[in-house]
């Protein structure tokens, strides 16, 4: 077993680390303040290759491995988690589908400029009445002639505002209910319309949008993969989409620490720092060590999807762990820092407040929970008889 990055995945590493440092951690605290979309950044992640790490070179990306954007997307989101979420949506939830699942004439047409950075790209599934049931969505496309025509609305959408292609489901089989029928279509801004901008708790330097569709027509050519299909490109994305999102509640949790280990250092009570006192010291020490374990879980499941091994449980382990981890570790962080850390003087409030997004979005931790025990008790649990409960006769 290597535990060690590669030369390659190093310097990509230190590439992002050096941006976040100079152009992000030091605007992240007025970006939040003032919930502002920094637009201006991203030129500036496209020219390092950063809105394309693990796209191929073909297609107008860095040509980088998976574990390396995984490493981006970690040190973009210890300078800002809003900053994480928009690089991950863009490039795991909306670039990548295209990329697996679009025929050869829509990778070439709607990767290359996601890759780039010459446009922002969205993921919509949700809304209003299917959150974690993705499967009841209501949004709808019929057939006309050589077109389709889509209807509907779409909620919390990461991007939405900002987008310039949404890789969007509608169910194209009102005749079936559940995941069967949804098909998945690549469309443009111009297809549909914010009606709302979300205000949030945190992530408050991304945009998270409201959107209707109105009768919006595209060409058959939009349909991504096979109609009736598009339930496999959702499950498919959120596998990937769900290591990102425990990179992005990593980078959290490492911003956290750092504040706090320096914090203790510095800070001086009863005569002494307070690093001294055993207390702040096990702290530290919790917190040192569930990110470390965090960090393995995520690696680990970037390297399986590198590999194109199965990465379903691995992914959903690691988002879990890593997300709640977050949620406890940067509190922890609040609680070093004492009264300091309940303030914007310091960031780590801000930390805290993203932190807590990471146990929702890409699938809830209860779903992530159910994800893994059917890994570990799905063949067993199928074989055993279904217990009817008392006084049901059907």
């Amino acid at each position: 077993m290597d535990f060690e990055l590669t030369a390659d995945q190093r310097e990509i590493q230190a590439l992002a680390r050096e941006l976040a440092d100079t152009e992000i951690a030091p605007n992240a605290s007025a970006w939040d303040r003032d919930q502002r979309f920094p637009a201006e950044l991203f030129p500036k992640l496209a020219e390092l290759g950063l809105m394309g790490v693990c796209v191929p070179e073909e297609h107008g990306g860095a040509g980088a491995d998976f574990l390396s954007y995984i490493l981006v997307l970690e040190e973009l989101s210890r300078a800002d988690a809003g900053v994480g979420v928009t690089v991950a949506v863009h490039t795991s939830a909306t670039t990548l589908p295209i990329l697996s699942f679009g025929t050869d004439e829509q990778k070439t047409r709607f990767v290359p400029p996601l890759a780039r950075g010459e446009q922002i790209g969205a993921f919509a599934l949700t809304e209003s009445s299917s959150g974690s049931d993705a499967g009841s969505l209501r949004t709808r496309a019929e057939p006309d002639g050589d077109e389709w025509i889509l209807t509907g609305d779409k909620q919390w959408i990461t991007n939405g505002s900002v987008a310039g292609t949404f890789v969007l489901f509608a169910r194209t089989d009102p005749a079936t209910e559940g995941a069967r029928g949804v098909s998945c279509f690549v469309l443009g801004d111009e297809h549909v319309r914010v009606t709302r901008e979300e205000e949030k708790l945190g992530l408050n330097s991304s945009t998270t949008s409201d959107l209707v569709i109105e009768g919006a027509r595209v060409g058959r050519d939009r349909l991504l993969h096979e109609e009736g299909r598009g339930f496999r490109v959702a499950m498919a994305t959120l596998d990937g989409g769900r290591i990102g999102i425990a990179a992005q509640a990593l980078g959290i949790a490492q911003a956290a620490f750092d504040v706090a280990r320096s914090y203790a250092l510095e800070r001086e009570q009863f005569g002494r720092r307070i690093a001294g006192f055993q207390a702040i010291q096990w702290k530290l020490a919790d917190m040192a060590t569930e990110i470390d374990a965090a960090r393995l879980l995520v690696y680990r499941a970037a390297w399986l999807k590198q590999q194109g091994l199965p990465h379903t449980t691995e992914g959903a382990k690691a988002k879990l762990f890593a997300s709640e981890m977050a949620r406890r570790q940067t509190a922890e962080a609040i609680q070093v820092l004492g009264g300091y850390g309940y303030t914007k003087e310091f960031p780590v409030e801000r930390y805290y407040r993203d932190a807590k997004i990471t146990e929702i979005y890409e699938g809830t931790s209860e779903i992530q929970r159910l994800v893994i025990a059917r890994a570990i008790l799905g063949k067993q649990l199928r074989e055993e008889p279904v217990a009817r409960p008392q006084g049901t006769h059907s």
